[in-house]
């Protein structure tokens, strides 16, 4: 069954609203924006009704913020209102409204406008989906023919990925810079870390997979991968647009080098001047840098990877970012353990 959420500081229109949706559609009532969203943290509805004239948060604002969030972007908004001049409409449809209702409204009216955009909305689900599978198909064997090159890493993408989904998923539990993970995808954001080491495809193989120690000059070359990465998919938006995936990539590509203390590279930025992206994956690639074989090292174990970062919080790492690794250690040794294999 569907969710429906309806937003009115009207008692009146929310019992109507309810009594004409409530035996098909499982519908969630409130009396403000701000109500709505602290629901939304909780349950995402598949429509949302809502008034324009309410208090405190109008519902041309209460758009403005849901666009603002990857998560309730795509959410149909239906308007619910007493106002019926051309201006309050056109106001409506830039911030992205897909109707107006005009109040008091009918039964009959308001099932038939719902029915009508769901049915939209469910045909675009479908070619979203379908679009994501693509989309992710094709960054898998792009990411893949990147590691493939690099003899040295393997499984690495797979794992970072997993280990930046835990991250992200813990962050957000504990209040941890939630006001801008709230915003992301977390699935598209993990999806596109795929991509962090694109800029590797302009290495050349002799240092790549050279089997020693790196001499000073060929470490200068490894690492210039992160703008590489950068400029790839900066030609790539040039072409597509600036799209969310594109986005999060560029960020994780050219940052996840930066050290919190101004000593990484490409750019040698402080703390939280390096985008949230380049943060978190800096722990996730380190981890699993430390607990992987390479030609210069044996892998350390679990616990010494872990007192390695949890050393360098405040230095290398976000100190915050590194006390939810701390929290979260067992879930990465499990997936270490397991794609390890």
């Amino acid at each position: 069954m569907k969710t429906i959420f309806v937003v009115d500081d009207s008692d009146t229109n929310l019992s109507m609203a309810e009594n004409a949706l409530e035996d098909l559609y499982c519908v969630m009532t409130m009396p403000s924006a701000a109500k709505m969203f602290t629901l939304l943290d909780k349950v995402t509805p598949d429509l949302i009704l809502l008034d324009i004239e309410m208090p405190d948060m109008n519902g041309f604002e209460a758009l403005q913020e849901l666009r603002t969030h990857e998560t309730y972007a795509g959410i149909p908004v239906i308007f619910l209102t007493g106002l019926t001049d051309v201006s309050t409409e056109v106001q409506g449809f830039e911030l992205g409204a897909v109707d107006f209702i005009a109040k008091p409204f009918s039964a009959p009216v308001l099932l038939n406008r719902i029915k009508t955009h769901l049915d939209i909305d469910d045909l675009i689900h479908k070619r979203t989906t379908q679009l994501r599978r693509l989309q992710n198909s094709l960054v898998y064997v792009l990411a893949n023919m990147v590691e493939s090159r690099d003899k040295t890493t393997g499984g690495h993408i797979e794992r970072t990925t997993a280990y930046i989904k835990i991250l992200m998923n813990a962050m957000l539990e504990r209040g941890v810079y939630v006001d801008e993970l709230r915003s992301w995808d977390i699935d598209l954001v993990a999806s596109s870390a795929r991509l962090h080491d694109l800029g590797k495809i302009t290495i050349s193989d002799l240092v790549l997979n050279k089997p020693d120690k790196l001499t000073k000059e060929e470490y200068e070359m490894i690492k210039r991968h992160a703008q590489e990465g950068e400029r790839n998919i900066d030609q790539i938006v040039s072409r597509t647009g600036n799209e969310a995936f594109l986005h999060h990539a560029k960020l994780f590509a050219g940052y996840h080098h930066e050290h919190w203390d101004g000593t990484g590279y490409p750019y040698g930025l402080k703390e939280t001047m390096i985008p949230l992206q380049g943060r978190i994956l800096a722990v996730a690639d380190v981890y699993d840098a430390l607990v992987s074989v390479r030609p210069y090292k044996k892998a350390y174990t679990h616990e010494e990877a872990m007192n390695v970062i949890m050393s360098s919080s405040g230095k290398h790492f976000d100190p915050n970012i590194a006390d939810v690794f701390y929290e979260v250690k067992e879930q990465f040794e499990e997936v270490s353990m397991c794609l390890s294999q």
